[in-house]
């Protein structure tokens, strides 16, 4: 036995107890009162537990007005209690939760202005527990934390750490692939209801053939309902340890706006920590930090410091490698998201992390020199992007100022994440089979032109897991697991569209990190056609790296099209259909296909293709992606005609 004592920061409330039983026990004791030490504001208990595991609830009297809301009466999943249940009861238990709602939100109208409300006991889960069981315990009702004692002290598991060392890459280099634990594993047949971190650890070899080097998890911690148990703290450190032994880092995606109904820091003083009413009721999805307030008494921004001490112990116990600002615009303090942007830096020491924010719409002022973040997610790409591939909205200077995020104001790679779908939306393929009934390889052939903008483009791309199989499903709060089939082997081979396509994001992926020019802001439009809809643009690095795109927007084949402004003379090697062409007098003639992108790569000054290889007709282009055809280009007469008359 070894004495243990329990903590709770509740500043201006008059009394609190622990209720406290070991996990093997069905019922909880007597309730054990805490002191109160009124220079710094804490609620303590001393305990002699023995090594163990044991189950534990504190109590307050509130200074709330606010009561939390029940979860929903209904699962939005199907699960064995949904799949059993009559349409009857159904019915009956919506009507009971409709109608405890409005009590509720009766109760809570009327405690505003009460007095004695003060005088309410509530029974909650510790606000810095790090194991939860919502299912709590036979007397609980309400989720209880888990405390795990050895040694006379609380540990939160034994997993030791083996990849610290291992290389990661740095910010500029990332191509980040965005998951859904709980849809990303297995598929219809998966006997698990909801992924888990083990199975994602099972997908890191698709993961590195893919070619991503980070990956961004949507909310991982404990919130209300069924769908946030994705395995234990062991799990996810296994997790993150092999994404790191295989140069894989881990973003975490962290909802520091708001938080839910249930939290226990609005059951012990909603106002201490977060604002009384909305910032703005149509962008409101639960209480809302306040980061505003500051506590003379005790020197203490509360809302500051619980959500700086969650952020600080993730970084610290889980290894994260960045953070993903959930509604960064909404919480409208730029000074709170200086101090923890800089706080979750110091707690991950030396190694690349990464700071990027959902800032909609987004604006350079949350990345630039003055601006808190690394990044942001880059809305307006998307946006502009979905509008050409869906409406064939082909507007060249605003797609430039997206493909070169510099003309937006932002400065550097890093400072935007670029994508063509993520978990807000439905994916792209989706989008235009519903608001298009584009199907087949006309959708395939418009979302490869899609993937090449985004991973040729300034910034950071970022994949929304199954975008590169051709994933079918759409958004849903329920459950709506990858479908791994869409890449398996089959006899018929029906699904070869798909594998194609995962096989050209693969190409792509490779391209984006192999080749330094995508490291570098430097970018120019070297050639724009708005009568043929077609843009050029070249990517260099300071070491000589050089990356040309041609893009043709119509949907019209253009023969032999006139590409003039080449950066250099010499060989390049053609990489969607895997040929090599000879660059003379500063330009080339190429056919484009409709909605077609080209990448042209620099092969260097003293590259030339060898003798065996054949050499083809010129006005020929090969198809094929295993071997390598060369084409000469030899200048033509000067004319005076313009690149759309060459067209004509």
């Amino acid at each position: 036995m070894a004495p243990f004592t329990f903590t709770l920061f509740a500043p201006y409330n008059k009394q609190a107890a622990i209720r406290l039983k070991n996990a093997s026990v069905r019922m909880f004791g007597a309730d054990i009162l805490m002191e109160k030490d009124e220079s710094d504001g804490y609620f303590r208990a001393t305990v002699d537990l023995a090594d163990g595991i044991f189950h534990y609830q504190f109590k307050i009297q509130t200074k709330s007005w606010f009561e939390q809301e029940p979860e929903p009466a209904l699962p939005n999943y199907d699960d064995d209690e949904y799949i059993a249940m009559t349409q009857e009861e159904k019915q009956e238990k919506t009507e009971a939760y409709t109608k405890l709602i409005d009590e509720i939100r009766e109760r809570n109208r009327q405690r505003e202005s009460e007095a004695t409300f003060t005088e309410i006991w509530y029974t909650f889960v510790d606000p810095y527990a790090t194991d939860v069981d919502e299912r709590g315990s036979d007397d609980a009702h309400k989720a209880v934390g888990i405390l795990t004692v050895k040694n006379g002290k609380r540990i939160i598991d034994e997993y030791e750490w083996k990849y610290d060392s291992c290389y990661l890459p740095p910010d500029e280099e990332l191509v980040i692939y965005e998951i859904h634990v709980g849809d990303f594993s297995g598929g219809d047949n998966d006997p698990n209801a909801r992924g888990q971190f083990k199975n994602v650890k099972e997908k890191i070899d698709y993961l590195k053939e893919l070619g991503v080097n980070a990956i961004e998890l949507m909310p991982i911690k404990e919130y209300p309902g069924n769908h946030s148990c994705y395995g234990t703290t062991s799990d996810l450190k296994e997790m993150i340890d092999e994404m790191h032994k295989n140069g894989i880092r881990v973003i975490l995606d962290g909802v520091y706006n708001h938080c839910d109904c249930s939290s226990p820091l609005t059951q012990i003083d909603h106002d201490y920590w977060y604002h009384h009413n909305p910032k703005d009721v149509a962008m409101s999805w639960g209480p809302e930090w306040n980061y505003n307030f500051y506590d003379p008494k005790y020197n203490i921004w509360p809302a500051r410091k619980f959500v700086g001490d969650s952020i600080r112990y993730m970084v610290e116990e889980f290894h994260i490698d960045g953070i993903r600002f959930d509604a960064a615009r909404q919480i409208q303090n730029f000074d709170f998201l200086h101090w923890v942007v800089k706080e979750a830096k110091k707690a991950a020491g030396p190694k690349p992390f990464y700071c990027v924010a959902e800032f909609l719409p987004d604006e350079p002022c949350i990345t630039n020199i003055d601006g808190p973040m690394d990044g942001c997610w880059h809305d307006s790409f998307y946006w502009a992007i979905r509008d050409l591939l869906l409406y064939d909205n082909i507007d060249i200077g605003r797609l430039k100022s997206v493909i070169d995020c510099r003309q937006q104001g932002f400065l550097g790679v890093t400072n935007v994440v670029n994508y063509i779908g993520n978990h807000d939306h439905d994916r792209m393929l989706v989008e235009l089979g519903k608001e298009r009934s584009i199907f087949g390889e006309e959708a395939f052939k418009r979302i490869r032109l899609g993937v090449v903008i985004q991973m040729t483009s300034t910034g950071i791309p970022m994949i929304w897991m199954g975008e590169e199989i051709g994933e079918y499903k759409e958004k849903t709060p329920d459950v709506a697991k990858i479908d791994w089939s869409l890449i398996a082997d089959r006899e018929d081979n029906s699904n070869s569209i798909n594998k194609t396509l995962l096989a050209f994001f693969r190409g792509l992926v490779l391209l984006r990190k192999e080749n330094k020019a995508f490291f570098q802001t430097n970018l120019d439009f070297i050639h724009e056609d708005h009568n043929a809809k077609v843009l050029v643009y070249q990517r260099w690095s300071d070491t000589g790296e050089r990356v040309v795109v041609i893009v043709n927007f119509s949907g019209i084949f253009l023969a032999h099209y006139r590409v003039p402004n080449m950066p250099i003379d010499g060989w390049w090697h053609e990489w969607t259909f895997n040929y090599d062409v000879k660059v003379s007098y500063n330009e080339v003639h190429l056919d484009l296909a409709e909605r077609e992108a080209k990448i042209l790569v620099w092969l260097g000054e003293n590259w030339e293709p060898s003798a065996s290889e054949p050499q083809p007709d010129p006005s020929t282009e090969s198809t094929s992606n295993n071997d390598t055809n060369t084409t000469e280009e030899k200048p033509e007469e000067k004319s005076e005609e313009k690149p759309e008359e060459k067209q004509q």
